[in-house]
Order: structure tokens, then sequence, then C-alpha cells
């Protein structure tokens, strides 16, 4: 299965990218274009489903830090290294023929510069060097002031070349007439970048495929709590085995459960159930997320006379208690992306936001109109006629066809093709 990267960057840095994206294989990259870093977080607002976010460098990493934290995919950035340090001096010695002291330099830590001089016995550092990671520790960056310190010392004579890490930068001090480079990003750099970005998303893949058992234990004879338990397992895609009249197991995936979790539902839940505890354990095996469970429900037990849920990882790390940790929870999503596209599509923003949050928490970016029926609640039919729409409109892609085992037509795939991290 392929892996899906959103790319952020400059339009030269995605032309390189794309250029080598074929030397690593499995994956398909969707773009997203900036003039100036400080655009990333309204991008983030766009971005279509992806396995993995991947951005040019650490300023607009910075600059959409809010948004990208509530993504639930893998994010990274292209780091610096003395690889891409030492290509863009050497280019300068010889395509410039300026010596290092005629060069003002801005990159992410400064001390990869001293790395690569001392190991070719070069002592002399350059005299005009700014830090930019120095300034994002103090959670300031200002544009204007990187270009004034280039410019400054092009305008006092103190410098014969402005070498920057920064794209926008490179085309401002171009257009003052100031001789400027960029810092290079070595093709091997481009294709670990590429690899390490594939391989967080395959990790957390993983991770959200990992095993989960839930026990539950009901200290009340109501009805009605057998009705919740077979809702509940429906939401997270469990399998029930009812041990006793007020005790069940639910087996699952770390994804499942994560995805009700975000979604608020497991709270929702935890307060419907009359007097409930409810014990999640992950593994790797089926074995260890039991155990796992095991001690997760022996501390739900401990909270008497109310609701409790706790979850257990394979890392050993306990959360909880639930719903002890409420979060605050957005009941409308008003955003002027979501209700055009309801517009458009002549949708429900309700039945809009299920699908939205439906391509959210599966595991698969491809879908069939059963999976997506199943998960609505509603007929084949229906699920159907909101498909069509939402094609029609360019909002979903039929990718292919799944072939089925019986008689009968083969079932269309699709993918959602609109933001849902928004």
């Amino acid at each position: 299965m392929f892996t899906r990267m959103a790319l952020i960057g400059s339009a030269e840095f995605i032309e390189r990218i794309q250029s080598v994206a074929p030397l690593v294989g499995g994956i398909e990259l969707d773009s997203y274009i900036y003039k100036q870093p400080h655009e990333a977080p309204l991008i983030i607002k766009d971005l279509k489903p992806c396995d993995v976010v991947f951005f040019s460098g650490a300023l607009p990493y910075f600059f959409s830090k809010k948004e990208h934290e509530k993504l639930p995919v893998p994010v990274i950035y292209l780091a610096q290294d003395e690889l891409a340090i030492a290509s863009s001096l050497l280019a300068s010695f010889y395509h410039k023929h300026i010596s290092l002291d005629r060069v003002s330099i801005d990159l992410f830590n400064a001390s990869l510069v001293k790395n690569v001089l001392t190991s070719v016995d070069i002592n002399t550092l350059p005299e005009h060097i700014i830090d930019l990671e120095k300034m994002l520790n103090r959670d300031v960056f200002d544009l204007a002031a990187l270009v004034s310190f280039h410019k400054s010392l092009w305008e006092k004579g103190a410098i014969d070349l402005a070498l920057t890490s920064v794209h926008a930068v490179y085309n401002q001090l171009i257009e003052h007439g100031i001789p400027a480079m960029r810092m290079a990003d070595p093709k091997i750099t481009l294709i670990r970048g590429l690899q390490e970005a594939k391989s967080q998303a395959n990790y957390a893949k993983s991770q959200s495929a990992q095993v989960a058992v839930g026990y539950v234990s009901i200290h009340s004879t109501d009805k009605e709590h057998e009705r919740l338990i077979r809702s509940f397992a429906h939401d997270i895609h469990a399998t029930v085995q009812q041990l006793t009249h007020s005790s069940y197991t639910l087996y699952s995936t770390r994804g499942d459960i994560e995805g009700v979790i975000e979604q608020d539902l497991f709270l929702e839940y935890l307060t419907d159930f009359p007097e409930i505890a409810i014990g999640f354990g992950y593994g790797s095996t089926i074995i260890e997320a039991d155990k796992n469970a095991i001690v997760a429900l022996s501390f739900a037990e401990k909270e008497l006379n109310k609701n409790c849920a706790y979850i257990l990882t394979n890392e050993k790390e306990l959360i909880g208690p639930f719903p002890e940790e409420q979060r605050q929870q957005r009941l409308i999503n008003d955003s002027p992306a979501f209700l055009q596209i309801a517009q458009k599509a002549k949708l429900s923003p309700a039945n809009l936001s299920k699908i939205i949050q439906f391509g959210k928490v599966r595991q698969s970016h491809h879908f069939t109109a059963a999976d997506l029926s199943d998960y609505l609640q509603v007929t084949r039919r229906t699920t159907e006629r909101m498909i069509k729409k939402l094609v029609e409109h360019g909002y979903i892609h039929v990718v292919g066809e799944e072939m089925t085992y019986q008689q009968g037509r083969p079932r269309a795939v699709y993918i959602l093709n609109m933001p849902i991290y928004n």
C-alpha cells in the first residue's frame, strides 16, 4: 500500500522533491505550495487525507505548530545537516570565488558550520552568521529583519554574497539586487527526508493497527447496558464476547479506540452507561493486549460508585482516568470551506461532518459505499446518493474497483478529495 504524503513548501522545494520521489518508491505526493512560510497554517486547514505531512524546513513547521499538533498523522520537516552546509559553502567558493569572511549566512543551528569547517582543519569561522534556531526558540521570527540582516551588511560593503536558508528571503534579496544563494538541499538529503517521512507514516500505521482488548464490567442490572455495549462495539469496529450477564470482552484495534476518543464518543458512552468500569489494553499480540487490559480494568474498578475507564498501552503507559479528562468539543463546523462544500454538494452539514469524521478515523484512505454506509448507519442507497453528489463536484474520486467473490458488478473504490483536518 502506498504512503500518501502532504508536501508543504516553496515551488522550488516541491519540484526538487518530486524529481527524487521515484527513487524512494511506494509513495504518493500531494503538493501544497506557499509563497511565504507564514502561509503554512492556512495550508494545514486545506489538507486532504494523508499518512504524513512533510514540511520543507523548520520555518513553516514552526509557523504552523499550533495547527499541525492537532493532526492525527505524523508531521516532520527537512532538517539541515552538515552535508547541506558543506555543499552550499563549496558552491559559493567554487562558483562565486568568494572567501568565507565575505559571506553572510542564515541557517538553523550555526554549530553545523563549525562542524563542517573544523572537519577539514579550517579554524576560521564566518564573521556574519545568524542562527535561526535561536530566533525560533524565543517564539519570535521576523522575516523582514532577516532580510535586513543581509541587506545592511551588503550596503556597508561587508559582504559579497548572502547565503540563506529561506526561499522567501532569497527572493527578496534578489529583488534588492543583492547577490544571494539558497542553502543547498543535496539529492541524498531529500531522499533521506522522504524515507524518514515514509518510515514515520508506516510506524504510525503499525501503532494504529495494534490489537486492542477491552474488558467491560457493569455494576448495574439495567437492561439498557447490552444495547449500549453493542452500539459502542459498532463504533470501535469490535467483536463482542459476553462473559457473564454483566461483563464483556471487546476485540478491536488501537486506531479504532483512539478514533472514538478523538471524537469524544468514548466520554459520551461513559456518561450514558450505568455504573461501568472499562479497561483497554494495547499490544502487538492478543496475549499482550489481554494482559494490559486486565491491569487497566483493575485500576478502573478501584473507582467506586462512578463510571471509569483506563487504557494501558504496550509501552506500559497508563492513560486515564476517563471521563475525568474532559476535552472541549466543537459541536458546529462553521468554517467557510466546510459550508461551501456542503452547499455545492447539497448535503446537510451534519452528514458532511460525519463523512469527514469517517475519513479521519479510517486506517485506509480507500473505501467503498458499503464501508461508508456501515459507518453512517444509513441505507446503501442513501450512501450512494451522497457519494454521487460529492463525486460530481470533485470532493470524492473513484480510484478503482473491488472485485467481489459473488456474482454482480464490481464495487467502486473511492478516496476523499477534500480538507478533513480543519
